[in-house]
Parts: C-alpha cells; sequence; structure tokens
C-alpha cells in the first residue's frame, strides 16, 4: 500500500468546493479558513484517512486523481475542463506508447492528460509560438513528474509538423483549419485528428476544410456536464453545471 512522502501529492478534501491540493515539503502547515492541519504529520501514513484540523473541522486526505490535478495547474490561459480531455483521449485511442502530436499548448492541461496516457512508452509533441506559455507549461509539468514524457516546442505549427507516423492529434487554437493540412502529412494513416473549437463558426469551417483534404468520420460534439445533489428523499439537479466550454470536432485520415 502506498504511503505518503513528504513529496507526495495529497489531496484535502473537505466538499466538492473546498480542496487543496498540497504536499508536505512545500506546506508542512495548510492554513485554511477550517484550522491548520499539520500536512508533516501525515508523512509515513496511508491515503484515505480522516484528519482533525486545529478548530476539530475533520477533513479527508485522498490520492489525487488526473482531474485533481489538471483543475489545480497554474495558468495564464482557459484550461480544457475534464469532461472534454476524456472524450478526445477516448475517441484518439490514445494509450500508453502512443504518440501524440498538440497544436497550442496553452497551460499544458491537456498536454499532461495525453504525457499521462501515453506514459511510459509514448511521447506528446505540444507546439506553441508562446514562449511564455510553453515555459508556465514546462513547470506544470515538472512539478507532476510528467514532463519527461512531452518534447514541448516554441515554434509556428502552421509551418510545418517536423514529426511523422503520430498516431493522434489535438488542435487548440484559433484557426484550426489552418493546421489540417501540416498535421495531415504528420499523421499516420486512419490516425485521428481532434481540434477544439468555442464558436460554431470555427466548427463549420474546420469541418469543410477536413472534407477538403480527405478527412473521413468526421462529427462534432458538445459535452455538458450537470452534477446531482444525490441526498435521501431530497435528490436533485445542482443549480450550478459545466455547460458549454467548447466544441469537439473530429476526423480521420485516410492513405
Amino acid at each position: 500500500m502506498e504511503k505518503i512522502t513528504p513529496d507526495s501529492f495529497v489531496l484535502v478534501y473537505r466538499d466538492r468546493r473546498r480542496k487543496w491540493l498540497v504536499r508536505p515539503s512545500e506546506t508542512p502547515k495548510l492554513h485554511t479558513h477550517l484550522g491548520i492541519l499539520d500536512l508533516a504529520s501525515l508523512v509515513g501514513k496511508d491515503y484515505g484517512i480522516r484528519v482533525l484540523t486545529t478548530l476539530n473541522d475533520e477533513l479527508v486526505i485522498l490520492k489525487p486523481t488526473l482531474e485533481d490535478i489538471v483543475m489545480k495547474f497554474s495558468r495564464r490561459t482557459q484550461v480544457i475542463y475534464p469532461k472534454d480531455i476524456g472524450m478526445i483521449i477516448i475517441k484518439c485511442g490514445i494509450h500508453s506508447g502512443s504518440r501524440v502530436f498538440e497544436a497550442g499548448t496553452g497551460s499544458g492541461a491537456a498536454t499532461a492528460a495525453m504525457a499521462y496516457s501515453v506514459a511510459p512508452g509514448g511521447r506528446v509533441y505540444s507546439y506553441d509560438i508562446n514562449g511564455e506559455f510553453q515555459a508556465g507549461a514546462k513547470r506544470n509539468l515538472e512539478r507532476f513528474g510528467l514532463a519527461e514524457h512531452v518534447t514541448l516546442k516554441t515554434q509556428d505549427a502552421k509551418l510545418g509538423v517536423e514529426e511523422r507516423d503520430l498516431d493522434a492529434a489535438l488542435i487548440d487554437m484559433g484557426d484550426p483549419w489552418e493546421l489540417v493540412k501540416p498535421v495531415k502529412e504528420a499523421l499516420a494513416p486512419s490516425a485521428m485528428l481532434a481540434a477544439i473549437c468555442p464558436t460554431m463558426n470555427q466548427c463549420e469551417k474546420l469541418v469543410q476544410t477536413l472534407h477538403d483534404e480527405g478527412f473521413v468520420a468526421t462529427e462534432t460534439l458538445e459535452l455538458i456536464a450537470r452534477n446531482i445533489e444525490a441526498r435521501t428523499g431530497m435528490t436533485r439537479p445542482s443549480m450550478f453545471m459545466v455547460a458549454h466550454t467548447a466544441y469537439l470536432v473530429f476526423g480521420r485520415k485516410l492513405g
């Protein structure tokens, strides 16, 4: 059974809106409005335990999931939500050993999720023209131990993708149709191209370009996630939900 170490990430959980992703070596004592929690005292203990703060408020210590990590990324750009990342990974068939291209690194949230999925033998090649974004993404990836599965390139993918025979591609840029041709040249036959589009007009132009370039099995999706407040005798939909975040466009390369 895995024990908590000084450098382990732990999710300190009170409820869905009050949770902290920390590690004892960085935050020996966690100060919250619920009291102070002695994180250093957790070293050597198991995950899944209940602890008390100095104000006798009960918190739970959990092992973070990929969703917890991605949503806590330090960001300067809009993060891609787990509901969208999960569908992209499944639809593109990204798995251990896959080689994946990404255009638009941003904060590195999607990069991290794909790196987690391709480990240990695969690799994500992520291009972004903004050096500051790439530097921030690199820090995020290194902090969570995922940088070794990613090659970051500060260059314009519109001018060409250097890799070949890639298993999948993700485009997260304002003009994704401009990337279709260079990405097509980099993909292996039958590989999936996925793109994130905030507006319907972008979807229309991208899908038309995919058809013009010979892609097949094109599909456009919008995913909406609504929490349910499940309580005995009082179950109802939550008043808050993650509605529109982006449209997801998919297409498969022929030949």
